[in-house]
């Protein structure tokens, strides 16, 4: 409140307590002299009563008026700091508002981004699960159930709000986990693929060794072979001097058909080391110019190259290794026709030799 104005009602105070000084003396004045007269059938004294109610209300009316309005300034400005302290509040409310509307939003965009983040990272990861393959039927099956696991998770992803932190932390851990067994899975598939590699190689060096050793083995064979054909060929007893003479009665050599009673064929079975030792049967044959097998009482068969034969005449003799001298008679022939007869002689193992006699 200005000085002036304090000034102003000091002196309207003072003013009106003197007014009420003056109708104080003059009621007591009219009550003293009029005692209990009636104005107008109303007591006087009552008139002077309100007269000086009357003069009360005048002088408080002008103090009771600025009390109020000190009281309602007061609360103008009381309300004035509410309005303030509300409108204060409010822009602090505002302004919360707009900072949470613009955080969510910006949280939401970010949980989208990791979202779609967290789907690339699967998606890339199924590429990676199918680019796996295994010659083994268990890791192939084991494939296709992890990729199944990959696919459900990318279907669940795309479903779930990214808001769902809960969820996507889940599906993260998940993720990882995936990525833990394909790992797994391309440490074995290596392993195994470095294991085939190597088996492969050995199977192959395997086989060359074994091309090579059967080559070998047959070049070991044929040599044998030839070894043991050379064995063979070397251990056959062979003969040389073979020959055949007629004989008559009187035990003489003669070439007429009509005078031969014997046949005597003599040859000698050559030194050799390794021809076994031990008994050897020589078989002679004999046919006539007709191609017909001589033949008598002792005939005997034998068996050369897998044939069986039946030989003329035959003889048994010990061979040691060292070269043996025989002779073989062949008797009992009824009749000898003019002509070429041929001789051979055999062992069980070889053609000894062959010669022939003409008789006239």
């Amino acid at each position: 409140m200005s000085p002036h104005r304090r000034s102003s009602d000091f002196s309207s105070g003072r003013i009106v307590a003197f007014t009420r000084q003056c109708f104080a003396i003059q009621s007591d004045l009219l009550i003293l002299w009029f005692g209990n007269c009636y104005w107008d059938d109303i007591p006087l004294q009552d008139l002077i009563k309100n007269l000086s109610e009357l003069l009360n209300m005048t002088e408080i009316d002008p103090i009771m008026e600025r009390r109020e309005r000190e009281e309602q300034e007061r609360k103008n400005e009381s309300l004035k700091k509410i309005m303030y302290g509300l409108c204060a509040v409010a822009a602090v409310l505002v302004g919360a508002l707009i900072y949470i509307w613009t955080s969510k939003s910006s949280l939401v965009k970010d949980l989208n981004e990791e979202k779609e983040d967290l789907t690339q990272q699967m998606i890339a990861l199924k590429g990676d699960y199918d680019s796996l393959s295994s010659d083994y039927e268990s890791i192939n099956s084991q494939l296709d159930s992890s990729k199944e696991e990959v696919n459900q998770l990318i279907e669940r992803i795309q479903k779930t709000e990214a808001t769902n932190r809960a969820q996507m932390r889940k599906y993260e851990k998940e993720l990882g986990t995936l990525r833990s067994i394909m790992r797994n899975y391309i440490v074995q598939i290596d392993s195994l693929n470095t294991l085939n590699h190597k088996l492969t190689a050995d199977a192959a060096a395997a086989r060359k060794e074994a091309a090579a050793s059967r080559a070998e083995n047959a070049s070991l064979k044929a040599d044998v072979e030839q070894l043991s054909g050379q064995v063979a060929a070397g251990s056959v007893i062979k003969s040389r001097g073979l020959s055949i003479a007629a004989y008559n009665s009187t035990d003489k050599v003669t070439d007429r058909s009509s005078r031969v009673v014997r046949l005597l064929a003599s040859l000698s079975l050559v030194e050799n080391d390794l021809a076994p030792k031990g008994p050897i049967r020589v078989y002679l044959r004999v046919k006539d110019p007709e191609g017909v097998l001589l033949t008598n009482s002792t005939q005997t068969s034998f068996t050369y190259n897998g044939q069986s034969m039946v030989a003329s005449a035959s003889r048994e003799v010990d061979y040691q290794g060292k070269e043996v001298e025989l002779s073989i008679y062949l008797n009992e022939i009824p009749v000898y026709a003019p002509g070429i007869y041929t001789v051979e002689a055999y062992t069980t193992q070889s053609l000894l030799g062959k010669t022939e006699l003409l008789l006239r």
